[in-house]
């Protein structure tokens, strides 16, 4: 088993920073994909963005993330990030990070933290 479990959340203002960290407690989490995940009220779960399993793996992007959200890994300390830089109010969310084969949909991620609350005044 993994336990995931996010970290870095809060209250910013449009165009503000924040980074996200998804700590694995328990097992490693080196060997397998991690991946970050979103949900806005009365809105689905969407895909963020997800890197492969070792540190500098291949990543990838939600369009509506791309160029403002980085996503890496440190997998000696069993420990994922998502920068997130130029909020927009759009961002708001509950954020959740995951772990497992990776790829853009949640039914192929195990492992969930419980999520964190990010807001982006406007």
């Amino acid at each position: 088993q993994v336990q995931l479990v996010e970290s870095g959340g809060g209250l910013v203002q449009a165009g503000g920073s924040l980074r996200l960290s998804c700590a694995a407690l328990g097992r490693t989490f080196t060997n397998y994909a991690m991946g970050w995940f979103r949900q806005a009220p009365g809105k689905d779960r969407e895909f963020v963005a997800s890197i492969r399993w070792r540190s500098g793996g291949t990543t990838n992007y939600a369009d509506s993330v791309k160029g403002r959200f980085t996503i890496s890994r440190d997998n000696a300390k069993n420990t994922g990030f998502l920068q997130m830089n130029t909020l927009k109010p759009e961002d708001t969310a509950v954020y959740y990070c995951a772990a497992g084969i990776g790829g853009t949909t949640d039914r192929t991620y195990a492992y969930w933290g419980p999520g964190i609350q990010v807001t982006v005044s406007s």
